[in-house]
């Protein structure tokens, strides 16, 4: 399963708190990052990562329901997510050398 680097921020993030967390909490994402998106842009890209966390079965959101959209304000890992957060604590991050021995 492919995930962003966002993504995987929301699922750690997630994974430390025992209730549910408001969506404005993921906006601490794009204060380490040296590349930032407009402010118009920023709600938008959070909304999609979590609708795709959602989708994916990672994550439950809480939020309201109008005729034609959902507002998702607090969301909630399931317990997918959780396994799936446990694991990308535990990984290394794989070096890119392409190193190759010769023998002599």
């Amino acid at each position: 399963m492919i995930i962003s680097r966002l993504q995987k921020y929301i699922l750690l993030q997630s994974l430390g708190s025992k209730k549910n967390i408001d969506r404005k909490f993921f906006r601490r994402y794009y204060e380490s990052v040296k590349i930032r998106p407009g402010s118009n842009n920023l709600a938008k890209i959070i909304t999609q990562s979590t609708e795709r966390l959602i989708d994916k079965g990672l994550m439950i959101g809480f939020g309201r329901r109008t005729p034609h959209k959902w507002f998702i304000t607090e969301t909630k890992l399931t317990i997918k997510g959780r396994k799936l957060a446990k694991k990308l604590l535990g990984e290394q991050q794989e070096l890119p050398f392409c190193v190759k021995f010769k023998k002599k």
